[in-house]
């Protein structure tokens, strides 16, 4: 017998089912799910996923089904809103893409509230979600790539060259795919990676991750335009976050934000009256630019790459 929590109806009363109600028993039919997973609940949702820290690798290694629990409250999506699809909780959990946790699925190797999980199943907050496995940990790179201006970060035509095909044959093997994008008519750092975990995390700009970039104007900058950008500028009605401005020349600025709307700066500067002549990102978070020429990359290991994870809680 199932109960929910909450206002409860009167025992007298039987009030028919209203047309929204009608509409979701039939649509939780179709999914078999009979509106379970709907009822509203208290508390917050667990997961003994294995973590990717320091002795998990052994852990895997023996295949032991033995529950390690994540630090779910610590990394707790604020994006994610309850009932959600168990593959999109286990990718923002940081132990897998949604694709990888659908094999995990396939495979047997997933429980939901002691159960084994199916494909489509939903996750409520107060729900176990749970992963047995063993083997070892999938291989990640992180590249920090100069996109030069004129090539897109993705291509937009069939044949058209984007960043991808400026890699070495070995790297392009490895699927990796950009973080986020750069206009093509911009240049600088983009980073690269096979690692979907990463995604959500660096992007979202709910985490407030910088991202700085060096920008050449044609007209010269009027003398509140360091006020106007850090408070925020209005364009076609979004108020952008609050920014950080470092003015370097007469047309020349250096701006961090931690958003990254379509074609922002060049948008917030048109909408103070000026237009972008150039502009390169020099970093993301701890990732820097610094002289690695246009079209090169290097491959982002050690401390860096440790801070890097970390930074996304993802060591």
């Amino acid at each position: 017998m199932t109960h929910i929590k909450g206002r409860q109806a009167s025992k007298h009363t039987k009030k028919s089912p209203s047309r929204r109600t009608v509409g979701r028993t039939r649509l939780d039919a179709v999914r078999g799910t009979r509106g379970k997973h709907r009822e509203p609940y208290k508390g917050t949702a667990r997961s003994v996923l294995p973590t990717h820290h320091k002795g998990t690798s052994d852990f895997l290694s023996r295949g032991t089904d033995k529950k390690i629990r994540s630090r779910n409250d610590e990394m707790r999506q604020p994006s994610a809103s309850y009932p959600m699809r168990i593959n999109r909780y286990i990718a923002l959990q940081g132990h897998s893409t949604r694709r990888g946790a659908d094999e995990l699925i396939e495979k047997g190797l997933v429980f939901l509230n002691r159960r084994p999980a199916k494909l489509g199943d939903i996750v409520q907050e107060s729900d176990t979600v749970e992963v047995r496995r063993s083997g070892k940990l999938p291989t990640y790179t992180y590249i920090a790539f100069h996109k030069p201006a004129g090539v897109n970060t993705h291509p937009e035509i069939t044949g058209e060259k984007d960043i991808l095909t400026l890699l070495p044959k070995d790297l392009r093997q490895q699927k990796l795919f950009p973080l986020g994008r750069l206009d093509k008519d911009s240049e600088g750092l983009i980073l690269l990676t096979n690692d979907g975990r990463v995604t959500d995390r660096l992007l979202n700009p709910i985490y407030n991750h910088e991202k700085t970039y060096e920008v050449k104007t044609k007209q010269p900058l009027r003398n509140n335009f360091k006020e106007k950008m850090e408070g925020g500028v209005n364009i076609e009605g979004y108020v952008t976050k609050p920014c950080t401005v470092q003015i370097l020349g007469e047309k020349r600025f250096r701006v961090t934000l931690t958003e990254g709307k379509t074609h922002q700066i060049r948008r917030m500067v048109a909408a103070l009256f000026n237009e972008v002549a150039a502009l390169r990102r020099i970093s993301v978070m701890n990732i820097r630019l610094n002289n690695l020429p246009s079209g090169g990359y290097r491959v982002i290991e050690g401390k860096e790459r440790e801070e890097f994870l970390a930074n996304l809680a993802l060591t």
